[in-house]
Protein backbone atom coordinates (compact mmCIF):
# COMPACT_ATOMS: atom_id res chain seq x y z
CA UNK A 1 0.00 0.00 0.00
CA UNK A 2 1.35 3.70 -0.56
CA UNK A 3 0.51 6.75 0.21
CA UNK A 4 0.27 9.09 3.12
CA UNK A 5 -1.23 7.35 6.68
CA UNK A 6 -2.50 10.00 9.24
CA UNK A 7 -2.65 8.31 12.27
CA UNK A 8 -2.57 11.74 14.00
CA UNK A 9 -5.64 12.89 12.52
CA UNK A 10 -9.03 13.08 15.18
CA UNK A 11 -11.19 13.12 12.68
CA UNK A 12 -14.13 10.66 11.99
CA UNK A 13 -13.68 9.39 8.54
CA UNK A 14 -16.44 10.48 5.68
CA UNK A 15 -17.16 7.21 5.28
CA UNK A 16 -19.34 7.82 8.39
CA UNK A 17 -21.30 11.24 8.08
CA UNK A 18 -24.88 10.57 8.17
CA UNK A 19 -25.20 12.88 4.95
CA UNK A 20 -28.45 11.11 4.29
CA UNK A 21 -29.91 11.52 7.40
CA UNK A 22 -29.24 15.59 7.66
CA UNK A 23 -30.44 15.90 4.27
CA UNK A 24 -33.81 14.23 5.72
CA UNK A 25 -33.51 16.42 8.70
CA UNK A 26 -32.90 19.74 6.73
CA UNK A 27 -35.62 18.72 4.87
CA UNK A 28 -37.91 18.07 6.98
CA UNK A 29 -37.48 21.84 9.08
CA UNK A 30 -37.02 23.80 5.23
CA UNK A 31 -40.20 22.20 3.76
CA UNK A 32 -42.03 23.70 6.90
CA UNK A 33 -42.80 26.81 6.98
CA UNK A 34 -43.05 27.36 10.88
CA UNK A 35 -39.99 25.17 11.11
CA UNK A 36 -38.37 27.42 8.07
CA UNK A 37 -39.33 30.65 10.47
CA UNK A 38 -37.48 29.04 13.30
CA UNK A 39 -34.65 28.10 11.76
CA UNK A 40 -33.84 30.70 9.76
CA UNK A 41 -33.65 33.75 12.03
CA UNK A 42 -31.07 35.02 14.64
CA UNK A 43 -32.15 32.42 16.86
CA UNK A 44 -32.51 32.75 20.95
CA UNK A 45 -29.49 33.09 23.34
CA UNK A 46 -29.54 29.21 24.36
CA UNK A 47 -29.95 28.28 21.32
CA UNK A 48 -32.80 26.21 19.11
CA UNK A 49 -35.03 25.17 21.97
CA UNK A 50 -36.45 22.30 20.43
CA UNK A 51 -32.74 21.17 20.87
CA UNK A 52 -32.08 22.32 24.02
CA UNK A 53 -34.88 19.98 24.83
CA UNK A 54 -33.69 16.69 22.22
CA UNK A 55 -30.22 16.91 24.05
CA UNK A 56 -31.62 17.09 27.33
CA UNK A 57 -33.95 13.97 26.73
CA UNK A 58 -30.97 11.90 25.01
CA UNK A 59 -28.14 13.07 27.69
CA UNK A 60 -31.07 11.77 30.45
CA UNK A 61 -30.96 8.25 28.30
CA UNK A 62 -27.33 8.40 28.40
CA UNK A 63 -26.62 9.93 32.20
CA UNK A 64 -29.68 10.61 34.09
CA UNK A 65 -29.32 7.35 35.94
CA UNK A 66 -33.00 7.60 36.86
CA UNK A 67 -33.02 11.34 36.97
CA UNK A 68 -33.92 13.43 34.27
CA UNK A 69 -32.04 16.60 33.17
CA UNK A 70 -34.00 19.34 32.37
CA UNK A 71 -33.59 21.50 29.51
CA UNK A 72 -32.86 24.56 30.90
CA UNK A 73 -29.34 22.98 31.94
CA UNK A 74 -28.75 22.74 28.33
CA UNK A 75 -27.16 26.08 25.96
CA UNK A 76 -26.23 25.41 22.70
CA UNK A 77 -23.01 26.66 20.80
CA UNK A 78 -20.99 26.13 17.88
CA UNK A 79 -18.30 23.10 19.31
CA UNK A 80 -16.34 22.66 22.47
CA UNK A 81 -13.69 24.76 21.10
CA UNK A 82 -15.41 27.90 20.60
CA UNK A 83 -18.03 27.47 23.74
CA UNK A 84 -14.61 27.09 25.99
CA UNK A 85 -13.50 30.66 24.54
CA UNK A 86 -17.17 31.94 25.96
CA UNK A 87 -16.96 30.17 29.51
CA UNK A 88 -13.53 32.37 29.43
CA UNK A 89 -14.63 35.80 28.52
CA UNK A 90 -17.99 34.87 31.02
CA UNK A 91 -16.63 33.32 33.99
CA UNK A 92 -13.01 34.48 34.66
CA UNK A 93 -10.58 37.45 34.26
CA UNK A 94 -6.94 37.46 34.37
CA UNK A 95 -6.81 39.67 37.33
CA UNK A 96 -9.16 37.67 39.48
CA UNK A 97 -8.65 33.81 37.92
CA UNK A 98 -5.13 32.71 39.31
CA UNK A 99 -4.56 29.70 37.37
CA UNK A 100 -5.63 27.48 34.68
CA UNK A 101 -4.93 23.71 35.84
CA UNK A 102 -4.68 21.66 32.78
CA UNK A 103 -4.19 17.82 32.99
CA UNK A 104 -0.64 16.60 31.53
CA UNK A 105 -0.63 15.39 28.74
CA UNK A 106 -2.67 17.81 27.77
CA UNK A 107 -5.04 18.80 24.66
CA UNK A 108 -2.62 21.36 23.20
CA UNK A 109 -4.72 23.07 20.95
CA UNK A 110 -6.36 24.26 24.33
CA UNK A 111 -3.34 26.21 25.15
CA UNK A 112 -3.95 29.18 22.55
CA UNK A 113 -7.98 29.67 24.03
CA UNK A 114 -6.28 29.86 27.12
CA UNK A 115 -3.91 32.25 26.26
CA UNK A 116 -6.58 35.08 24.06
CA UNK A 117 -8.21 34.87 27.00
CA UNK A 118 -5.00 36.85 29.00
CA UNK A 119 -3.93 33.46 30.36
CA UNK A 120 -0.79 33.16 28.78
CA UNK A 121 2.15 32.57 31.67
CA UNK A 122 -0.79 31.46 34.31
CA UNK A 123 -1.55 27.94 32.85
CA UNK A 124 0.02 25.38 34.73
CA UNK A 125 -0.15 21.32 34.33
CA UNK A 126 -1.12 18.49 36.73
CA UNK A 127 -0.28 15.38 36.22
CA UNK A 128 -2.01 12.39 35.15
CA UNK A 129 -1.86 9.12 37.30
CA UNK A 130 -3.43 5.89 36.60
CA UNK A 131 -6.89 7.07 37.85
CA UNK A 132 -6.55 9.94 35.24
CA UNK A 133 -5.53 12.97 37.81
CA UNK A 134 -2.74 13.63 40.27
CA UNK A 135 -5.70 14.76 42.70
CA UNK A 136 -2.67 15.05 45.35
CA UNK A 137 -0.73 17.47 43.43
CA UNK A 138 -3.57 19.46 42.21
CA UNK A 139 -4.98 19.96 46.48
CA UNK A 140 -1.15 21.22 46.71
CA UNK A 141 -1.09 23.76 43.98
CA UNK A 142 -4.40 24.90 45.08
CA UNK A 143 -3.34 25.36 48.91
CA UNK A 144 -0.47 27.18 47.59
CA UNK A 145 -2.39 29.77 45.41
CA UNK A 146 -4.90 30.18 48.11
CA UNK A 147 -1.41 31.58 50.31
CA UNK A 148 -0.50 33.60 47.34
CA UNK A 149 -0.04 37.00 48.89
CA UNK A 150 1.46 38.62 45.57
CA UNK A 151 -1.04 41.48 44.35
CA UNK A 152 -2.99 40.62 41.44
CA UNK A 153 -3.96 42.86 38.34
CA UNK A 154 -7.06 44.67 39.24
CA UNK A 155 -10.39 42.74 38.29
CA UNK A 156 -11.61 44.52 35.01
CA UNK A 157 -15.23 42.44 34.81
CA UNK A 158 -16.93 44.14 37.26
CA UNK A 159 -20.87 44.92 37.93
CA UNK A 160 -23.82 42.44 37.57
CA UNK A 161 -23.19 41.61 34.44
CA UNK A 162 -20.46 39.43 35.48
CA UNK A 163 -21.88 38.50 38.78
CA UNK A 164 -20.11 35.46 39.04
CA UNK A 165 -16.27 34.89 38.45
CA UNK A 166 -14.09 32.09 39.18
CA UNK A 167 -11.19 31.63 40.94
CA UNK A 168 -9.47 28.73 38.82
CA UNK A 169 -10.12 26.46 36.07
CA UNK A 170 -9.50 23.47 35.58
CA UNK A 171 -9.34 21.77 32.28
CA UNK A 172 -9.84 18.01 31.74
CA UNK A 173 -10.80 14.93 28.81
CA UNK A 174 -12.11 12.64 32.12
CA UNK A 175 -13.40 9.51 29.64
CA UNK A 176 -11.65 8.60 27.09
CA UNK A 177 -9.28 11.27 27.44
CA UNK A 178 -7.39 13.27 24.63
CA UNK A 179 -4.72 12.34 24.23
CA UNK A 180 -3.76 9.28 26.81
CA UNK A 181 -7.17 7.36 26.56
CA UNK A 182 -7.37 7.35 30.42
CA UNK A 183 -11.09 7.29 32.06
CA UNK A 184 -11.40 8.65 35.06
CA UNK A 185 -12.39 6.61 38.49
CA UNK A 186 -15.47 7.82 40.16
CA UNK A 187 -13.46 8.08 43.51
CA UNK A 188 -11.36 10.77 41.71
CA UNK A 189 -14.41 12.36 39.90
CA UNK A 190 -15.96 12.48 43.38
CA UNK A 191 -12.78 14.39 45.01
CA UNK A 192 -12.08 16.76 42.11
CA UNK A 193 -15.42 17.98 42.76
CA UNK A 194 -15.17 18.61 46.26
CA UNK A 195 -11.54 20.18 45.88
CA UNK A 196 -13.03 22.78 43.56
CA UNK A 197 -16.00 23.86 45.37
CA UNK A 198 -13.53 24.12 48.71
CA UNK A 199 -11.08 26.43 46.34
CA UNK A 200 -13.94 28.39 44.03
CA UNK A 201 -12.87 26.87 40.64
CA UNK A 202 -15.06 25.69 37.79
CA UNK A 203 -14.08 22.03 36.54
CA UNK A 204 -14.44 22.27 32.52
CA UNK A 205 -14.55 18.99 31.25
CA UNK A 206 -14.82 17.90 27.24
CA UNK A 207 -17.04 15.32 26.96
CA UNK A 208 -16.39 14.29 23.18
CA UNK A 209 -15.77 10.87 23.03
CA UNK A 210 -18.49 9.67 26.45
CA UNK A 211 -20.54 7.62 24.00
CA UNK A 212 -18.33 6.04 21.99
CA UNK A 213 -17.38 3.25 23.52
CA UNK A 214 -17.35 -0.59 23.41
CA UNK A 215 -16.02 -3.88 25.23
CA UNK A 216 -12.11 -3.86 25.28
CA UNK A 217 -12.35 -7.84 24.80
CA UNK A 218 -13.10 -8.09 21.32
CA UNK A 219 -15.61 -11.76 22.38
CA UNK A 220 -17.82 -9.27 24.80
CA UNK A 221 -20.97 -7.90 23.91
CA UNK A 222 -21.66 -4.56 24.49
CA UNK A 223 -24.74 -5.53 27.05
CA UNK A 224 -22.20 -6.56 29.05
CA UNK A 225 -20.64 -2.76 29.67
CA UNK A 226 -22.20 -0.92 32.89
CA UNK A 227 -22.99 2.70 32.81
CA UNK A 228 -21.53 5.35 30.81
CA UNK A 229 -18.77 7.09 33.57
CA UNK A 230 -20.78 10.40 34.94
CA UNK A 231 -19.70 13.46 33.57
CA UNK A 232 -18.42 15.60 36.78
CA UNK A 233 -21.09 17.93 36.20
CA UNK A 234 -23.09 14.89 36.61
CA UNK A 235 -21.37 14.28 40.25
CA UNK A 236 -21.80 17.69 40.56
CA UNK A 237 -25.26 18.35 40.06
CA UNK A 238 -25.67 14.88 42.70
CA UNK A 239 -22.95 14.96 45.12
CA UNK A 240 -23.81 15.95 48.86
CA UNK A 241 -27.14 17.04 47.68
CA UNK A 242 -25.86 19.24 45.17
CA UNK A 243 -24.15 22.19 43.84
CA UNK A 244 -22.57 24.52 46.50
CA UNK A 245 -24.26 27.68 44.85
CA UNK A 246 -26.79 28.27 41.93
CA UNK A 247 -23.25 28.47 40.07
CA UNK A 248 -22.09 25.03 40.36
CA UNK A 249 -18.32 23.97 39.96
CA UNK A 250 -17.99 22.22 36.74
CA UNK A 251 -19.45 22.63 32.94
CA UNK A 252 -19.88 19.83 30.37
CA UNK A 253 -18.83 20.25 26.76
CA UNK A 254 -20.56 18.64 25.01
CA UNK A 255 -20.22 18.46 20.80
CA UNK A 256 -21.70 17.05 17.77
CA UNK A 257 -18.39 17.02 15.77
CA UNK A 258 -16.69 13.71 17.03
CA UNK A 259 -20.11 11.84 16.44
CA UNK A 260 -21.98 13.51 13.12
CA UNK A 261 -19.11 15.56 11.62
CA UNK A 262 -17.09 17.83 12.50
CA UNK A 263 -18.61 20.74 9.78
CA UNK A 264 -21.96 19.94 11.39
CA UNK A 265 -20.20 23.13 14.00
CA UNK A 266 -22.92 22.14 16.55
CA UNK A 267 -22.22 21.49 20.24
CA UNK A 268 -23.66 22.49 23.38
CA UNK A 269 -22.87 23.44 27.36
CA UNK A 270 -24.13 21.99 30.47
CA UNK A 271 -24.33 23.50 33.88
CA UNK A 272 -26.56 24.97 36.38
CA UNK A 273 -29.35 26.93 34.72
CA UNK A 274 -27.76 30.24 36.03
CA UNK A 275 -24.79 28.99 34.72
CA UNK A 276 -26.40 28.49 31.21
CA UNK A 277 -28.62 31.51 30.90
CA UNK A 278 -25.30 33.59 31.72
CA UNK A 279 -23.29 31.86 29.20
CA UNK A 280 -26.07 32.41 26.70
CA UNK A 281 -25.63 36.15 26.99
CA UNK A 282 -22.34 36.49 26.03
CA UNK A 283 -21.80 39.58 24.20
CA UNK A 284 -21.17 38.00 20.80
CA UNK A 285 -24.66 36.00 21.13
CA UNK A 286 -26.38 38.36 22.15
CA UNK A 287 -25.54 40.69 19.25
CA UNK A 288 -25.69 37.65 16.58
CA UNK A 289 -27.71 34.75 18.17
CA UNK A 290 -27.01 31.68 18.28
CA UNK A 291 -23.82 30.65 16.67
CA UNK A 292 -25.01 27.51 15.05
CA UNK A 293 -28.84 28.18 14.24
CA UNK A 294 -29.83 26.79 11.38
CA UNK A 295 -27.57 23.67 11.69
CA UNK A 296 -29.02 22.94 15.37
CA UNK A 297 -32.59 22.73 13.53
CA UNK A 298 -31.27 19.87 11.05
CA UNK A 299 -29.58 18.02 14.18
CA UNK A 300 -32.66 18.33 16.23
CA UNK A 301 -34.71 16.33 13.58
CA UNK A 302 -31.96 13.49 14.01
CA UNK A 303 -32.06 13.02 17.56
CA UNK A 304 -35.99 13.38 17.72
CA UNK A 305 -36.43 10.99 14.68
CA UNK A 306 -33.94 8.55 16.64
CA UNK A 307 -31.93 8.49 13.38
CA UNK A 308 -28.24 10.01 15.05
CA UNK A 309 -29.01 7.50 17.85
CA UNK A 310 -29.60 4.52 15.49
CA UNK A 311 -26.42 5.68 13.35
CA UNK A 312 -24.25 5.50 16.19
CA UNK A 313 -25.05 1.86 17.13
CA UNK A 314 -25.25 0.69 13.98
CA UNK A 315 -22.54 2.45 12.10
CA UNK A 316 -20.31 4.95 14.02
CA UNK A 317 -19.18 2.52 16.88
CA UNK A 318 -19.10 -0.63 14.76
CA UNK A 319 -16.83 1.04 12.47
CA UNK A 320 -14.73 1.97 15.45
CA UNK A 321 -14.58 -0.80 17.70
CA UNK A 322 -13.36 -2.85 14.30
CA UNK A 323 -10.91 -0.49 13.99
CA UNK A 324 -10.01 -0.60 17.82
CA UNK A 325 -9.30 -4.35 17.77
CA UNK A 326 -7.53 -3.87 14.49
CA UNK A 327 -4.64 -1.41 16.22
CA UNK A 328 -4.55 -3.24 18.72
CA UNK A 329 -3.26 -6.36 16.73
CA UNK A 330 -1.15 -4.59 14.90
CA UNK A 331 0.39 -3.43 18.02
CA UNK A 332 0.72 -6.48 19.39
CA UNK A 333 2.71 -8.05 16.51
CA UNK A 334 4.28 -5.49 15.12
CA UNK A 335 5.56 -2.71 18.05
CA UNK A 336 5.59 -4.32 21.49
CA UNK A 337 8.21 -6.75 20.16
CA UNK A 338 10.31 -3.44 19.85
CA UNK A 339 9.85 -2.39 23.71
CA UNK A 340 6.77 -0.42 23.03
CA UNK A 341 3.79 -0.82 25.69
CA UNK A 342 0.25 0.12 25.73
CA UNK A 343 -0.16 2.83 28.64
CA UNK A 344 -4.17 3.82 29.10
CA UNK A 345 -4.00 3.40 33.24
CA UNK A 346 -6.46 2.17 34.93
CA UNK A 347 -9.97 0.53 33.60
CA UNK A 348 -13.33 2.22 34.77
CA UNK A 349 -15.20 0.27 37.20
CA UNK A 350 -17.79 1.86 38.95
CA UNK A 351 -18.69 -1.17 41.23
CA UNK A 352 -15.64 -1.34 42.63
CA UNK A 353 -15.20 1.99 42.98
CA UNK A 354 -18.51 2.22 44.82
CA UNK A 355 -18.08 -0.64 47.26
CA UNK A 356 -14.22 -1.09 47.58
CA UNK A 357 -14.42 -4.61 45.43
CA UNK A 358 -17.80 -5.65 47.23
CA UNK A 359 -20.23 -6.21 44.46
CA UNK A 360 -22.92 -7.45 46.91
CA UNK A 361 -22.83 -10.32 44.46
CA UNK A 362 -22.98 -8.58 41.42
CA UNK A 363 -20.36 -8.69 38.99
CA UNK A 364 -18.07 -5.73 37.69
CA UNK A 365 -19.00 -4.91 34.19
CA UNK A 366 -16.69 -5.48 31.93
CA UNK A 367 -13.69 -3.50 31.08
CA UNK A 368 -14.53 -0.68 28.44
CA UNK A 369 -12.54 0.90 25.64
CA UNK A 370 -13.42 3.98 23.55
CA UNK A 371 -13.10 7.27 22.30
CA UNK A 372 -10.96 8.03 19.12
CA UNK A 373 -7.06 7.42 20.51
CA UNK A 374 -4.85 5.27 22.22
CA UNK A 375 -1.21 6.24 24.19
CA UNK A 376 1.95 4.31 23.17
CA UNK A 377 5.34 4.76 25.24
CA UNK A 378 8.35 4.25 23.47
CA UNK A 379 11.23 2.06 23.82
CA UNK A 380 13.73 3.02 26.27
CA UNK A 381 16.37 3.79 23.60
CA UNK A 382 14.15 5.88 21.74
CA UNK A 383 12.36 8.51 25.20
CA UNK A 384 13.10 12.05 24.22
CA UNK A 385 13.08 11.25 20.89
CA UNK A 386 9.58 11.44 19.69
CA UNK A 387 9.65 14.73 17.75
CA UNK A 388 12.71 13.44 15.53
CA UNK A 389 10.97 10.13 14.82
CA UNK A 390 7.81 11.84 14.16
CA UNK A 391 9.51 14.39 11.44
CA UNK A 392 11.36 11.50 9.91
CA UNK A 393 8.30 9.20 9.54
CA UNK A 394 6.62 11.60 7.95
CA UNK A 395 9.54 12.27 5.49
CA UNK A 396 10.79 8.61 5.03
CA UNK A 397 7.51 6.81 5.55
CA UNK A 398 4.55 9.57 5.13
CA UNK A 399 3.29 8.52 8.33
CA UNK A 400 2.25 11.16 10.64
CA UNK A 401 1.26 11.24 14.34
CA UNK A 402 1.26 13.18 17.44
CA UNK A 403 4.27 12.98 20.18
CA UNK A 404 3.94 13.20 23.63
CA UNK A 405 6.43 16.53 23.50
CA UNK A 406 3.54 18.45 22.03
CA UNK A 407 1.36 17.93 24.67
CA UNK A 408 3.12 20.05 27.25
CA UNK A 409 1.18 22.91 28.67
CA UNK A 410 2.37 25.85 26.95
CA UNK A 411 4.58 28.29 28.64
CA UNK A 412 4.47 26.15 32.27
CA UNK A 413 8.38 25.28 32.40
CA UNK A 414 7.50 22.28 34.58
CA UNK A 415 5.50 20.71 32.24
CA UNK A 416 7.92 20.75 30.10
CA UNK A 417 10.57 19.21 32.69
CA UNK A 418 7.94 16.38 33.52
CA UNK A 419 7.75 15.70 29.91
CA UNK A 420 11.08 14.95 29.22
CA UNK A 421 11.15 12.62 32.17
CA UNK A 422 7.75 10.55 31.59
CA UNK A 423 4.89 11.94 28.91
CA UNK A 424 7.13 13.04 26.41
CA UNK A 425 8.18 9.40 26.04
CA UNK A 426 4.78 8.75 24.18
CA UNK A 427 3.05 8.65 20.79
CA UNK A 428 -0.70 8.70 20.31
CA UNK A 429 -2.24 6.93 17.88
CA UNK A 430 -5.74 7.46 16.33
CA UNK A 431 -8.10 5.04 14.50
CA UNK A 432 -11.08 7.69 13.69
CA UNK A 433 -9.91 8.23 9.77
CA UNK A 434 -8.51 5.37 8.07
CA UNK A 435 -9.76 1.73 7.36
CA UNK A 436 -8.84 -1.59 9.24
CA UNK A 437 -6.09 -2.29 6.50
CA UNK A 438 -4.45 1.57 6.40
CA UNK A 439 -4.22 1.48 10.55
CA UNK A 440 -2.12 -1.64 10.30
CA UNK A 441 -0.39 -0.45 7.50
CA UNK A 442 0.15 2.50 9.41
CA UNK A 443 1.34 0.59 12.48
CA UNK A 444 3.88 -1.42 10.02
CA UNK A 445 5.40 1.61 8.71
CA UNK A 446 5.93 2.86 12.60
CA UNK A 447 7.17 -0.20 13.32
CA UNK A 448 9.63 0.03 10.78
CA UNK A 449 10.70 3.41 11.58
CA UNK A 450 11.05 2.60 14.84
CA UNK A 451 13.36 -0.62 14.48
CA UNK A 452 15.88 1.89 12.38
CA UNK A 453 15.81 4.49 15.04
CA UNK A 454 16.64 1.61 17.38
CA UNK A 455 19.49 0.80 15.44
CA UNK A 456 20.87 3.73 14.87
CA UNK A 457 20.75 4.76 18.47
CA UNK A 458 23.04 1.71 19.38
CA UNK A 459 26.81 2.48 20.04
Amino acid sequence: MTGHINLQLGWPSPSLFPASQLLEGASNVLTSPKKTASSLIYGPDAGYEPLRRSIAKWLTSVYGRGSELSFDRICVNNGASGNLDNVLARFTDPGYTRTIWMVEPCYFLACPIFMDNGFQGMMKGVPEDDEGLDIEYLRRGLEESSKDTTPHNSTRKTGDRYKKLYRHIIYCVPTFSNPSAKTMSLRRRQELIRLARQYDALVVTDDVYDVLRWPAEKDASPDQLGDVPPRLVDVDRTLDGGPKDEWGNAMSNGSFSKIIAPGVRVGWAEGTPAFSLALSTVGATRSGGCPSHMTASFVHELLETGSLQKHLKENVIPTFRARYYAILKAIDEYLVPLGMQISTGKPYHELSDQTNGNSNGHHDPVEQAGGYFIWILLPTALAGKGAALAAKGLKDYDLKFAYGDMMQVQGEPASAERASKGYGHGIRLSWAWHTEQEIVEGVQRLATLVKEAINEAQP
